[in-house]
């Protein structure tokens, strides 16, 4: 099936997924203020990033590490919440020779926001928050907390579909998110359409980020891909992800950027 028509058919078909997410919003939000910060002049001190999407194997916990470590490299104070109980993060961190960046593991909504809020009081700059692969309240809760989203996701039809949900989710708690086409193939037309598809539903990351050994590579040895292969394409794409997505953490807003030509067919 087209990848457009594919995401085109998946959001005429949500009016049952609409009412499970306002559902399970309204039992984990019962006011209307639901981000760190209620009021427009309350200060920033730490950013939070949310890496989100309902789908398995999208690549959420890979790339939280290659972003963390890119940021670290920059110069900036990083920790994590990892709200996944699978724990990929975690386990990554024991195999690390070094402290940083923390984990802190959270297993319920409010344990999401006592460690975000103490790590802001720590000093740190970016609280980057790793969830499962659902809509559970644990990554509700990550997604209000969060400045931006992350939606990794593969240029499949199964995938696009699958981000529908979260998707949904993201605009009813008026977060800022952006897709990241991820684990893609060097070229073809399947990417190209599914850049087209998800540009029309919302803000496409650049760039691309290609399915390479690296990345894997890199999370078993305990290190970020710019770590593990400092000269590689993987480390080139993930530090220019990383540029990215600070410059809209940092101003606030998005272009809409219409990039769905990247990859010519």
């Amino acid at each position: 099936m087209d990848l457009v028509v594919s995401s085109t058919l998946a959001l005429g078909a949500t009016r049952g997924v609409e009412w499970y997410v306002t559902d399970l919003l309204g039992s984990i939000f019962p006011t209307t203020c639901v981000s760190r910060r209620c009021h427009p002049g309350d200060a920033q001190e730490m950013y939070v990033l949310a890496l989100v999407t309902q789908k398995g194997g999208s690549g959420k916990s890979t790339l939280a590490v290659g972003l963390a470590v890119a940021a670290m490299e920059n110069g900036e104070r990083v920790a994590f919440v990892e709200a996944d109980p699978q724990g990929t993060i975690s386990k990554w961190k024991e195999r690390r020779g070094s402290p940083y960046p923390r984990v802190i593991r959270a297993t319920n909504p409010a344990e999401i926001e006592a460690a975000l809020s103490r790590l802001e009081a720590e000093g740190i700059w970016l609280g980057i928050v790793d969830t499962a692969a659902t809509n559970n309240a644990l990554a509700m809760r990550a997604i209000a907390m969060a400045d931006l989203c992350l939606m990794p996701v593969r240029p499949s039809p199964a995938d696009i579909e699958a981000a529908i949900p979260t998707l949904i989710a993201i605009r009813r708690l008026n977060r800022r998110f952006a897709f990241v086409l991820n684990q893609t193939p060097p070229r073809g037309c399947r990417l190209s359409e599914a850049a087209t598809s998800l540009n029309s539903l919302g803000v496409l990351a650049l760039p691309y980020v290609g399915q390479r050994n690296d990345h894997q590579d890199a999370l078993g040895a305990g290190l970020g891909v710019t770590e593990f292969a400092q000269g590689g394409r993987a480390s080139e794409e993930v530090r220019e992800l990383w540029r990215w997505v600070l410059k809209k953490l940092v101003e606030g807003s998005f272009d809409h950027e219409q990039n769905a030509n990247k990859a010519a067919c």
